[in-house]
């Protein structure tokens, strides 16, 4: 399923690189031959995935925080500066926010997932277009991590499904804009795969019924091969939009 880039290693920035669908898409695209740009806040996770990765030589981590306006100019600046060039873009950092109901969600809450799930994508595909329309040969590959909230919501999931529907306009926007410039903008909606951060899942999660009750997870490689394969395809062609799950997940008729 995997397409590996010919030689010169094509370069890749993944944000959220650190831990979870962010790592795991990172070891794969570096597995499959790309060189990749390991953005997250945690040093020592990007260190260690690095580390962890087949080729560590191909692996070159980056703190950087996408809530930050100048933190993302420097970790453009590094990527061109070290590179010269930026083949794939995948916007996979997120959070999520905590379980309430949406009167008792505070506004720091919302405007800090607003800040990461939402600004975060927009700012790094803003420098990816300004990088992506200027070098040569032109063009490059955005890929947007929505969700199964993009569609559907959780219960008291009022700031997560909001900026993931909002990812959704960001995605259409940005390929619309990017098309005349050889940029394929697209995205992933993923659900339920198991990483540390959906734990909980396995154990139980509140239902649009009002009952909680365990939701099958699936390998979170299958969701790394899906993204190397969107990423190895030519810019002649692309991926809108995807949806990778759990086949067992509570999705069609949720709610």
């Amino acid at each position: 399923m995997t397409d590996k880039p010919s030689s010169p290693s094509r370069i890749a920035l993944v944000t959220g690189a650190g831990r979870g669908i962010g790592r795991a898409c990172a070891l794969a695209l570096i597995e499959a031959g790309w060189t990749v740009v390991l953005a997250g806040r945690q040093a020592e996770a990007l260190e260690a995935v690095a580390e962890a990765s087949a080729a560590p030589e191909r692996a070159c981590p980056v703190v950087a925080d996408v809530r930050d306006e100048a933190s993302v100019k420097a970790l453009f600046a590094i990527l061109r500066g070290r590179f010269g060039r930026l083949d794939f873009l995948f916007n996979n950092a997120g959070i999520f926010t905590a379980g309430v109901p949406l009167e008792d969600l505070p506004l720091a809450d919302w405007q800090a997932a607003v800040d990461v799930n939402l600004t975060g994508a927009f700012l790094c595909t803003r420098e990816a277009f300004r990088l992506m329309k200027a070098q040569a040969p032109r063009g490059g590959r955005i890929l947007n991590n929505g969700s199964i909230s993009a569609h559907a919501p959780r219960p008291n999931s009022v700031a997560y499904t909001a900026t993931k529907h909002a990812m959704t306009g960001l995605t259409r926007s940005a390929a619309l804009d990017g098309r005349a410039f050889d940029i394929a903008v697209g995205q992933i909606d993923i659900g339920n795969a198991a990483t540390d951060m959906t734990t909980t899942m396995a154990s139980g999660m509140l239902q649009a019924d009002g009952q909680v009750r365990a939701e099958a997870r699936m390998d979170v490689q299958q969701v790394a091969e899906m993204v190397v394969h969107i990423a190895g395809l030519p810019l002649s062609a692309n991926v809108l939009f995807t949806t990778v799950m759990a086949t067992a997940m509570p999705f069609v008729g949720r709610g």
